[in-house]
C-alpha cells in the first residue's frame, strides 16, 4: 500500500525522495516503515540486514507492503563483496578475477545471473559492479573490487 503523507512538509517530502537509509538487524525497525508509509522512495541493505534468499524476499516484500515502488538497493558485486552469500563468501568471481580472465561472455553471465537472484529477492537496484580502475597500487579501496588496472 502506497501512503503519501499530503501534510508533510516540503524539506521532509524533498528529504524522503532522496535519502536512502539503512538500519541494524534483519527485520525492518517500526520507525522505517513508517518513513516508506509517508513517502521515503528508498531503502539501503547492507550483509547486517541478511541471513538467506528466503529471508531477503521476506524483508523486500514487508517494506513493498507499505510501498509498492520502494526502492531496495544492495551492493552485491560477488567475490569479496557480497550480500547474498556474506555468510560464507560468494559463490561467484570477483570483478578482478574476471578482468583477469578477461571473458566478456563469463563476465557478463556472472552478471546476469547475480541480477536474477537479486531480483528474486526484491532487490531492484545494485550498487555494483564497480567500474573502477586500480590505477594506484597503494589505494586499498579499489583494489579486487577493479577489473583491473587498465581500463
Amino acid at each position: 500500500m502506497t501512503t503519501l503523507v499530503s501534510t508533510t512538509d516540503t524539506v521532509t517530502r524533498d528529504a524522503l525522495a532522496v535519502l536512502q537509509p539503512g538500519f541494524t538487524g534483519t527485520t525492518a525497525p517500526d520507525w522505517l516503515l513508517r518513513r516508506v508509509g509517508e513517502g521515503l522512495a528508498s531503502v539501503g541493505l547492507f550483509g547486517r540486514n541478511i541471513t538467506s534468499p528466503e529471508q531477503l524476499a521476506a524483508l523486500t516484500a514487508r517494506l513493498r507492503a507499505e510501498r509498492d515502488d520502494v526502492l531496495v538497493a544492495i551492493d552485491e558485486e560477488g567475490g569479496d563483496v557480497t550480500r547474498l552469500e556474506v555468510t560464507h563468501g560468494s559463490s561467484f568471481p570477483g570483478n578482478f578475477a574476471l578482468g583477469s580472465v578477461d571473458d566478456v561472455h563469463l563476465t557478463r553471465a556472472v552478471a546476469q545471473e547475480l541480477g536474477r537472484r537479486l531480483a528474486e529477492c526484491g532487490v531492484n537496484l545494485n550498487w555494483a559492479p564497480s567500474a573502477d580502475v586500480n590505477s594506484n597500487p597503494g589505494n586499498p579501496v579499489i583494489g579486487v573490487r577493479s577489473f583491473g588496472a587498465d581500463t
